[in-house]
């Protein structure tokens, strides 16, 4: 992997983790139409992913230091509450990343027909989370929270937004446009940060030395500046309820995807 794929992959990161686009699937997209091999962008994916994952920490770190400080108060209260409610949000995931991980991982082999359909059903959900209407938008429930968890365990999928999926399933719960952004930015910190942990724990790391420092470095930094722009225009989008285009857009990139890869 050269600089300038690192920096083109890098930015695809940091624009699509926030965005309701799928950030996996253009990666697979992008890594084939750059020719980029899979066995060598362990390491690499591992780093930008980190990078999107520190733009979130940084975009939301007052919130996180309030439910820190809430938390050890130890007592039940609305910081208290959050975090669990984004613990249960975790099981669906931790259950696919216990039982199915390698299941999961042997779908990233630059299949573009699966990323095609698993595009067009992103474009299908942020399409159905404009049409179905609430009278009342309410506050997120420990229910509301599994089944968003579910989104996110399905979103593992190359192809399928995991914040498309996540927002697009709160929303047609029903629930308050400001929770369900904050609450689908927040809930997948734990999760990457963990599987990012375990990665390093059991050597799948420092088994891939294909790819050199300086390339991971720059893709960790394109994706870090530009996750943070994407997350604060993210927020912006989903509280003006301006997501049908995003619909169309994966319905376009599902299309020509499939088309390239007959």
């Amino acid at each position: 992997m050269d600089l300038l794929q690192a920096l083109i992959l890098g930015i695809i990161q940091g624009l699509t983790e926030f965005l309701p686009v799928s950030s996996s699937g253009h990666l697979e997209i992008g890594k084939v139409l750059l020719g980029v091999e899979v066995k060598e962008s362990l390491n690499f994916s591992v780093a930008v992913h980190g990078a999107t994952v520190l733009s979130t920490i940084v975009v939301f770190w007052k919130d996180i230091v309030t439910l820190v400080k809430g938390l050890f108060r130890f007592r039940w209260n609305e910081e208290t509450r959050f975090i669990a409610l984004i613990a249960v949000s975790m099981v669906p995931v931790g259950v696919v990343g216990v039982f199915f991980k390698d299941s999961v991982e042997s779908l990233f082999t630059g299949n573009l027909m699966l990323v095609g359909f698993m595009l067009l059903i992103t474009a299908v959900l942020l399409g159905l989370s404009m049409i179905i209407k609430h009278k009342q938008e309410k506050e997120l429930k420990f229910f509301d929270a599994f089944v968003i968890g579910i989104a996110q365990a399905v979103a593992v999928i190359p192809g399928i937004s995991r914040s498309g999926a996540t927002i697009a399933t709160g929303l047609m719960l029903g629930k308050r446009r400001s929770d369900v952004a904050r609450f689908s930015f927040l809930m997948v910190l734990i999760p990457i940060l963990g599987a990012n942990f375990l990665d390093i724990v059991s050597g799948d790391l420092t088994s891939d030395t294909s790819v050199a420092l300086m390339p991971i470095l720059v893709g960790f930094i394109a994706a870090f500046t530009v996750g943070l722009f994407a997350c604060k225009f993210m927020i912006r989008l989903i509280n003006q309820k301006r997501l049908t285009w995003f619909a169309v857009y994966c319905a376009a990139v599902a299309l020509l995807a499939i088309i390239f890869s007959i």
